[in-house]
């Protein structure tokens, strides 16, 4: 029977775990509202705001327009005054007169101007933050519909758990509920906890002795914990193997994580090496072709060389035929030179005929005269 009530509190205690729940899932939608209609409430002001200016400027158009008529009635006033003077001191008092409402119609007109065109600058303004109101409501408005229908179903949701309690505590022993309700009311959420397989305290973990635990198992009083002040419960065979059964599909999902990372890795290890590998094969490639350019220029050298070879063995063929056309022009050039000398023999032995010849004529000229 004690068995039974524990688990009625540890069912009720469920229950108001729920209850909070969805109470803080409600409270939890407020500021989403607010988030999500900030922007269209900040609109909202500002538009709210501009009307308002844009009334009290209008407001004191009204006000000007009517100085303004106020004034301009007055001075065609005095104008029939002016037209009616009997002396000049009254003359020049009303023309005084007339000079200042003529000056003060004119600040007013300026000033009627003036607010014209800042009225019509904030119509156009108001214009614009409607517009940008109207588009932001229609982007804000299903946020909001969707954001109140899952509030509207959190509340069916508290509503629901609210009802089941009322009707769960009422087959309930008054003295328990009671027992129950001030643990709770001092501001804790769990108020039964189950015993640890080790005996200890669900709660606060503190150790149970080994009396306790028995009077927990066997016994028929509700016991609270001396630490904490929760009701002690019986182990829950099934929450054990629950959270048993659950742990170990945590260890084998994190386990097969930590295989298929290491595939991965793996994979990636493999693609990274195709990848160095096609990296060399892409460099070889490279330094082959760098190589069959740089065979391509030494043959292009080479061919050079040749030409050069066979440019000078040309020379050497033009040289030695050079060498052998020399002697039979050599005699011809030696024979010219002994001509050449004898002709100059020849010239001096003429030379020195005719002045023999003078002489012998100078000398016959010499035995005339004598004679």
């Amino acid at each position: 029977m004690t068995e039974q009530r524990r688990t009625a509190l540890k069912e009720l205690q469920n229950l108001d775990l729920k209850i909070l729940e969805a109470q803080r899932r409600i409270r939890d939608f407020d500021p989403l509202l607010i988030e999500a209609e900030e922007s269209a409430l900040v609109l909202e002001s500002d538009a709210e705001k501009t009307r308002t200016r844009l009334k009290e400027m209008k407001l004191e158009e009204r006000r000007l327009v009517a100085s303004v008529d106020e004034k301009r009635a007055r001075e065609k006033r005095l104008d029939e005054r002016l037209g009616s003077v009997r002396n000049l001191r009254e003359e020049a008092a009303v023309s005084a007169e007339l000079e200042m409402i003529k000056r003060a119609l004119q600040a007013d007109e300026q000033e009627v101007y003036t607010l014209i065109d800042q009225i019509r600058k904030t119509e156009e303004r108001l214009e614009g933050v409607d517009e940008t109101l109207v588009e932001e409501r229609l982007v804000v408005e299903p946020k909001l519909a969707e954001l109140i229908a899952e509030r509207t179903e959190a509340k069916k949701g508290l509503e629901s758990f609210e009802s089941e309690r009322e009707s769960f505590v009422g087959a309930m022993d008054v003295s328990e509920l009671r027992l129950y309700d001030g643990i709770r009311r001092g501001g804790r959420s769990i108020a039964v906890a189950d015993l640890t397989q080790d005996g200890a305290c669900g709660h606060c973990f503190g150790v149970v002795p080994l009396q306790v635990q028995n009077e927990i198992l066997h016994g028929d009083a509700l016991i609270r914990c001396e630490g904490c002040g929760v009701i002690h419960a019986a182990p829950d065979l099934e929450a054990i193997a629950a959270a048993a059964a659950e742990e170990a599909a945590r260890e084998e999902a994190a386990k097969a994580a930590k295989e298929a990372a290491a595939a991965d890795a793996v994979v990636e290890d493999a693609s990274d090496a195709a990848e160095a590998d096609e990296a060399a094969d892409a460099e070889a490639d490279d330094v082959g072709e760098v190589t069959e350019a740089d065979a391509g220029e030494a043959a292009e050298v080479g061919d050079a060389g040749d030409v050069a070879e066979a440019d000078d063995g040309a020379a050497d063929q033009a040289d030695d035929a050079g060498e052998a056309d020399a002697p039979d022009d050599a005699p011809s050039a030696d024979a010219e030179a002994p001509d050449a000398e004898a002709g100059g023999d020849s010239g001096v032995a003429d030379e020195d005929d005719g002045a023999a010849d003078s002489d012998r004529t100078e000398t016959e000229d010499e035995d005339t005269d004598d004679k």
